[in-house]
C-alpha cells in the first residue's frame, strides 16, 4: 500500500508540472478563487488538469470584454493564454486561481507558479482582473494577483502599460503598493496599502530581495518595479 502511495504521488508531482496546451473545454470549467482539499488538488495534478496553459475559450473572451479587453483593443487573444492554476493562501488553504497572459511568457509562468505552490508560498487571490470590472485599484484593494488588462500606465503618458500585452504580473498588490512622488506628494496605489509602504516592517506576503517569488521571476528575466527609480511598484515583475 505504501508502495502504491508513493507512484501515486510521484505521478501527482510529475503531471503537476506538466505544461501543455490543452483543449479550451477545461477551462470553460474552470473556477477560480476557491478553496479546495489537499485530495482534491492532488486528483487535479494527477489528470494534468493545472499548472497548464490554454488558448483564449469564447466563455472567457466574454467576460473580458467591456473590461481588461475593451472595444478597439490592439492586442489578438489568439496572442493571449489562459493559465489554470494553484496557489496556498496564509492560511496554508490550496486556492483555484487563473490568470490571462501573453503567450510569450506562459511557460515561464507555469514554471513560476509551480514553484511558489510547491513551496507553500501564500498568495491571497488570483483571479481574473475582470472580476472587479477590470477596476486595477479595487483588484489591488482585495490583494488580487493578476496580469493582463489592457489600459494605460498611470502617470498621465497615454502609454500602455506592459500589463496591455499580458507582459506583467502584480504579485500581492495591497502588501506590494505602487509608490510615487508627484509634486511633492506621495501616491500609494491601492490607497488602502499605505500602511505597506515602509520596507523595513515585517509583514505577510511582501516582497522584497530575499523573496522567494523575486527570485524565481528575475531568474525567468523579468524586472522587478520594487527596484525603479522613479517610482516603486513593488508588486509589478514585467517581461520585455
Amino acid at each position: 500500500m505504501i508502495h502504491i502511495i508513493n507512484i501515486i504521488t510521484a505521478m501527482a508531482a510529475l503531471l503537476c508540472g506538466l505544461r501543455v496546451n490543452v483543449g479550451t473545454s477545461v477551462s470553460d470549467s474552470w473556477t477560480a478563487g476557491t478553496v479546495i482539499t489537499a485530495d482534491s488538488a492532488q486528483v487535479l495534478c494527477i489528470r494534468g488538469d493545472v499548472f497548464v496553459a490554454t488558448s483564449i475559450s469564447e466563455s472567457i473572451v466574454q467576460r473580458m470584454q467591456g473590461k481588461s479587453l475593451p472595444a478597439g483593443a490592439s492586442v489578438k487573444t489568439s496572442d493571449l493564454r489562459y493559465l489554470m492554476l494553484l496557489h496556498y493562501n496564509l492560511r496554508g488553504e490550496v486556492c483555484t486561481g487563473e490568470m490571462v497572459c501573453n503567450k510569450a511568457i506562459a511557460t515561464d509562468l507555469i514554471d513560476i507558479f509551480k514553484e511558489l505552490y510547491e513551496a507553500r508560498y501564500p498568495i491571497e487571490r488570483m483571479v481574473l482582473i475582470d472580476d472587479y470590472d477590470a477596476n486595477d485599484e479595487a483588484s489591488m484593494e482585495a490583494n488580487n494577483t493578476s496580469c493582463f488588462c489592457y489600459r494605460a500606465v498611470n502617470n498621465g503618458s497615454g502609454r500602455l502599460s506592459a500589463h496591455s500585452l499580458g507582459l506583467a504580473v502584480d504579485l500581492n498588490p495591497l502588501y506590494n503598493p505602487c509608490v510615487r512622488n508627484r509634486n511633492g506628494r506621495q501616491q500609494v496605489e491601492p490607497t488602502n496599502g499605505i500602511d505597506y509602504v515602509d520596507r523595513i516592517k515585517s509583514f505577510p506576503y511582501k516582497i522584497d530581495q530575499n523573496d522567494l517569488a523575486y527570485r524565481l521571476f528575475t531568474q525567468h528575466g523579468f524586472t522587478w518595479g520594487g527596484a525603479w527609480r522613479s517610482l516603486k511598484d513593488y508588486q509589478h515583475f514585467e517581461k520585455k
